[in-house]
């Protein structure tokens, strides 16, 4: 049997892909989300050129995927809280004129 390496960052992909789900409503999944893709991409660029001599490819593509999720669930969350303080700010906009006169 042969001594395989395993991936570098195949399991921090994976712990910043779950916690990008888990805070996915909060703008820290999103933040999440971009780091476990960036730190990703070596590492899977890695295996591809080799990939009799790397173990651990399951657990990098589970966490780019969850990676990807979380980055569309942080992405969604924001653009939420932008509508949410455009409809607030328009709303609260007639009640700053009439309060200044």
């Amino acid at each position: 049997m042969e001594n395989k390496k395993t991936l570098p960052n195949s399991t921090a992909t994976l712990i910043l892909g779950i916690c990008s789900i888990v805070f996915g409503c909060l703008f820290v999944g999103f933040i999440l989300g971009i780091i476990g893709l960036s730190i990703s991409g070596t590492s899977k660029r890695l295996y591809l050129q080799n990939p009799n001599d790397y173990q651990g490819y399951g657990a990098l593509n589970a966490g780019r995927i969850m990676s990807i999720i979380g980055l569309i669930l942080g992405s969604i969350a924001i653009l939420y809280w932008l509508i949410v303080v455009v409809i607030i700010g328009a709303g609260t906009l007639p009640w700053l004129q009439f309060l200044s006169n």
